[in-house]
């Protein structure tokens, strides 16, 4: 690409990183090979509330030029942007926010728009659904009850207008639709012919897919198996699982065909998108790989942080243990928890024979950060993270439901034990007196031995790899995309700081036909999972480091894999030549 790109990213994920958005946002804004090719990138979302102040409303480090909010003007932009709200009944904010690369130093300030569509003008916008409905086949009336949907419809014509009002409407400018949120900002962008928008759909997820892996008691067993099936009979999503247009984020994921590419963050990923529909087969869809970090450490180090998470376990549990395994992952079903307990039970055995402990720090939580205040009160009542108790400020539905499956582990194990922490954050202030003064986040990054992350359904997952440049064990199942990028860089030989649990290995067990494959439930996946698990478990005590030596190789193995796996290689190797085809297309190169 001879002339510079500006890129517009569309996601909810604009003030604050909530999931893999974030994290991919935050590796491109702290990427040298990005900033050298993206002259202007600019995030644009709905405004989710408008409590506090004007200084908070676009997250930390970050400084606002213009609220209709707070009557606040710090632009020249301000005289078009009150057009822009007098027409259609909304109110922008619009300022930068700065992200930070903390180990290398590389920062940027990408613009940030926030648009309040909460009072939209009706007719302002049903013009834009018809539209939708003619050009894309996408039927509003179907969806527009649900506010999910309704809020990034409402927000497309808007974003169009702010960026003709910014300069940001020209031949570079790439409209990034990340997931379904932004598809129907790159829809309007099509739309407008008056000015030249490529669009471009990230496909973290295929939002269909995964919603049929998670609601199915087979989980990924039946669907991996059955989509492989569909594939070798032609057939599509469905013609297997029933007409899915009921479900809004598959109607807006399926108009993605229309974008200039379609990027994936996962080899599965692709192959979820081409069983949506025929149209696909020949749609432009790129594999980009997210990016993990890649720090190189000492074994002094490691073990420094590693001291730090064994002591905690001491203070909490009055034993220092010989491993410290972590799990750090949002609590939804999609990431297969009960998994880890599966691996442990078999792992508890062989502990047991060879006299060793461990500990699992389970890092997650439903819900909103407790205040320390809370964390604190509960910490001295009932000694909080080692007991919990039902209803806020403790454990929300789901988060009860977990730790129920963790007392009863807990209670028949002797050598292995798990704290379930359930809260954002990872050090003092947060995590109550118990924990070492020193404790920050990364000591769980650094200090594992093992990070586990055998997700039922995970696009990427990058929090799985993330201690694998400090020489951690990561274990994940087969349907992660972040094995296809371990295989890319290892050419799929295996290597000792990687394990695989394949939960979708049938062994000849079932019907091979798609009927047979619909029909693998719960007792089906049960048996399987005892199999597959129990392997894990041998290979984890088999690879866990027993010296010095041991450790300083498997962090020298660690690196090297992850050195080929940050964001830069992510950029330079795959992002960029998306980028460059979206321009040969165009003919702008």
């Amino acid at each position: 690409m001879n002339e510079k790109t500006t890129a517009v990213h569309v996601t909810h994920e604009t003030v604050n990183k909530v999931g893999g958005i974030g994290a991919v946002l935050h590796g491109f804004f702290t990427c040298q090979a990005y900033l050298d090719k993206v002259e202007r990138s600019i995030l644009i979302g709905p405004l989710f509330t408008t409590e506090g102040s004007v200084n908070g409303r676009l997250g930390e480090n970050s400084e606002v030029l213009y609220s209709s909010i707070d009557g606040f003007v710090k632009t020249g932009y301000a005289p078009a942007f009150q057009k822009i709200e007098n027409y259609y009944g909304t109110g922008i904010i619009y300022g930068t926010r700065t992200f930070v690369d903390e180990q290398t130093g590389v920062k940027s300030s990408p613009e940030v728009v926030l648009i309040d569509v909460r009072h939209i003008e009706k007719k302002a916008i049903n013009g834009f659904k018809r539209r939708l409905f003619e050009d894309f086949g996408i039927r509003s009336d179907l969806y527009e009850h649900l506010w999910e949907f309704e809020q990034y419809v409402r927000l497309a014509p808007v974003a169009i207008e702010v960026l003709k009002a910014i300069g940001a409407a020209d031949d570079s400018t790439l409209i990034v639709s990340h997931e379904f949120m932004g598809m129907p900002t790159a829809l309007a962008g099509i739309l407008d012919i008056e000015h030249n928008f490529k669009t471009l759909f990230y496909a973290h997820e295929v939002a269909t897919m995964r919603h049929l892996v998670e609601k199915h008691p087979g989980h990924d067993t039946m669907f991996y198996n059955t989509i492989r099936q569909a594939h070798n009979e032609g057939l599509y999503v469905d013609e297997v699982f029933g007409d899915q247009d009921s479900y809004f984020k598959h109607s807006l994921v399926k108009a993605s065909r229309y974008c200039d590419r379609i990027l994936a963050v996962g080899d599965y990923v692709v192959d979820e998108l081409r069983f949506l529909a025929p149209e696909f087969e020949t749609a432009n869809i790129d594999i980009v790989y997210n990016g993990i970090p890649a720090y190189q450490i000492s074994a002094a180090e490691k073990l420094a942080s590693k001291a730090r998470l064994q002591k905690y376990c001491e203070n909490l549990l009055g034993h220092r243990p010989d491993f410290v395994f972590s799990h750090v992952t949002r609590l939804v079903r999609s990431k297969g928890m009960w998994r880890d307990l599966r691996v442990l039970e078999h792992m508890e055995k062989e502990f047991r024979a060879q006299n060793k402990t461990a500990v699992l720090f389970v890092l997650s939580t439903e819900v909103a950060q407790r205040r320390s205040q809370d964390i604190y009160n509960m910490e001295a009542t009932y000694k909080w993270p080692v007991a919990h108790r039902e209803g806020w400020p403790d454990l929300s539905g789901g988060e009860a439901e977990y730790y129920t499956a963790i007392q009863e582990f807990n209670a028949r194990s002797r050598n292995i034990k798990i704290v379930f922490i359930n809260q954002f954050g990872f050090d003092a202030r947060r995590c109550g007196s118990r924990m070492p003064e020193k404790m920050e986040f990364m000591d769980i990054r650094k200090g594992t031995d093992v990070e586990f992350g055998q997700s039922i359904y995970e696009p990427f997952g990058i929090a799985q790899v993330e201690p694998l440049t400090f020489g951690g064990i990561c274990v994940f199942s087969s349907v992660c995309g972040c094995l296809g990028f371990v295989n890319d860089v290892t050419g799929g030989r295996d290597v000792k700081n990687v394990i695989v649990a394949d939960y979708t290995n049938l062994e000849h067990q079932i019907d091979p036909e798609i009927e047979g494959l619909l029909q693998i439930d719960r007792t089906v996946r049960d048996n399987i999972e005892a199999c597959q698990s129990e392997k894990v478990a041998m290979q984890i005590c088999s690879r866990l480091p027993k010296n010095e030596t041991d450790l300083e190789s498997m962090i020298e193995t660690g690196y090297g894999l992850a050195k080929n796996m940050s964001w830069n290689v992510v950029v330079r190797n795959y992002l960029l030549d998306s980028l460059e085809k979206i321009a040969q297309e165009a003919g702008i190169s």
